[in-house]
């Protein structure tokens, strides 16, 4: 049996990958106990986990950022980014690493996984192997890597090679580190130093490159090639799936019958306060096209959507495993696991995101060919058109996106982050 230690920022994204690998580490048979914020503990526990609660310090409920942070309120680009990573996650950094040391102090533990932005990580990856249990890191978001064929990690630009797009790579990689993001480094710096007594040289963004394995929820054809690439870096597949559900289908469920193409459009769960971001404008878009669009409204109730057209369908949550089997083209903001999802199905997508990590969900969706990237948060209604009518009219999105769908379906999934774990643990429990 292993005895793992889960760590995550308490933010919805975030949490919920860790508690689908949560799950099976404990069906399993093992150990687990995540730290993470106080309101997640139900959830933890009917996971099976031991729910560890951050300090007060450390702690925040997503659900108001701005409330939490004052002076995050109307903040956009960089100057919000770097909002972010100082006040948000690198402020925590000391009360999350006394948080990891005090459990480790008081349990035995095989392995340290942690997500992102805990980067409290990336100062207890400083310490040297010997005196610390092996750190996983759990990709539950585009790959940061950096390599001399990428760009930096946020600008949404796809990889380049040669003489030439190494030159703007590396470019863009000093205006970023010493330019756009040195306050963040300094602070970094500061605050791993003030931690571990060595300071993180590392890019705050490139810490996973210190950890003894990256896991990454996603496969190579989802990815961009690193030149050179990591050693420890292992490509698992998503952890969570669409998996068959009793939940009862809406009455217009006989309508996907095939008789013309299925358009579904969400916003997600989260970033679905306001439908006339993505939802408004596909449904003026697609109005006079004779397909049929349906909507999710990630949990809310369909009285909350604007006017449905005669050729549109809604319901507050719907059935993936059945519905994605269905689907023709999926139109959406780019969530990390809903557009996995979509391509576990071979469904290609519209995708319409520049927030949070999802300006590379949504690149590596054009780079890799399952779909078309917007490249805008409100995308307006005849492009949504074209871009939907482009998708389904040329095969090769539906290929490229079944071509990263055999990969999922080839993948180990959490059950490949289980053989990792217990690999890295093995020397120390040969030793004991």
């Amino acid at each position: 049996m292993l005895s793992v230690l889960i760590c995550s920022t308490p933010i919805h994204g975030h949490v919920v990958p860790l508690l689908a690998v949560t799950r099976h580490l404990v069906a399993q048979g093992h150990r687990v106990r995540f730290l993470t914020g106080r309101r997640w503990q139900p959830a933890v526990e009917e996971a099976g986990a031991t729910h560890l609660a951050l300090p007060p310090t450390a702690d925040y409920d997503e659900r108001d950022m701005n409330g939490a942070f004052p002076g995050r309120a109307g903040l956009s680009g960089p100057k919000a980014m770097r909002f972010d990573m100082t006040k948000v996650f690198l402020a925590p950094l000391a009360a999350q690493l006394n948080a990891v040391d005090t459990a480790i102090e008081s349990e035995h533990t095989d392995a340290v996984l942690a997500e992102s932005l805990f980067l409290a990580a990336g100062a207890f990856a400083t310490r040297p192997r010997a005196t610390r249990p092996p750190l996983v890191y759990l990709g539950i978001v585009p790959l940061p890597y950096k390599s001399r064929n990428t760009a930096p990690y946020g600008l949404g630009l796809p990889p380049r090679s040669g003489p030439t797009g190494r030159l703007r790579n590396g470019a863009l990689h000093t205006l970023a580190e010493k330019v756009v993001f040195a306050p963040v480094q300094r602070d970094w710096r500061r605050r791993t130093r003030e931690a571990t007594g060595t300071a993180n040289r590392e890019f705050v963004m490139n810490w996973p490159v210190l950890a003894d394995a990256i896991v990454q929820f996603s496969v190579p054809a989802f990815e961009y090639p690193r030149d050179p690439a990591p050693k420890n870096l292992h490509f698992v597949g998503p952890v969570s799936r669409p998996l068959p559900t009793d939940q009862k289908k809406p009455d217009w469920w006989d309508e996907l019958d095939g008789t013309r193409p299925v358009v579904h459009v969400t916003q997600g769960t989260l970033a679905n306060q306001d439908f006339d971001e993505l939802i408004a404008p596909t449904l003026e878009g697609l109005r006079d096209d004779d397909v049929l669009v349906v909507v999710s409204a990630g949990g809310r109730d369909t009285t909350t959507l604007p006017k449905l057209p005669a050729n549109a369908r809604a319901a507050s949550f719907l059935p993936y495993d059945e519905l994605l089997p269905r689907t023709d083209v999926m139109v959406t903001n780019g969530g990390y696991g809903g557009v996995h999802y979509a391509m576990a199905y071979g469904v290609p997508l519209v995708v319409a995101g520049r927030t949070e990590d999802k300006v590379e969900v949504t690149a590596r969706v054009a780079w890799s060919g399952a779909g078309i990237d917007l490249r805008i948060n409100r995308p307006r209604p005849d492009h949504i058109r074209e871009a939907v009518r482009q998708v389904l009219a040329d095969p090769r999105y539906r290929h490229a996106s079944t071509v990263v769908g055999e990969q999922i379906a080839a993948a180990p999934g959490a059950a490949g982050l289980e053989r990792i774990i217990a690999g890295l643990a093995a020397p120390a429990n040969t030793a004991t």
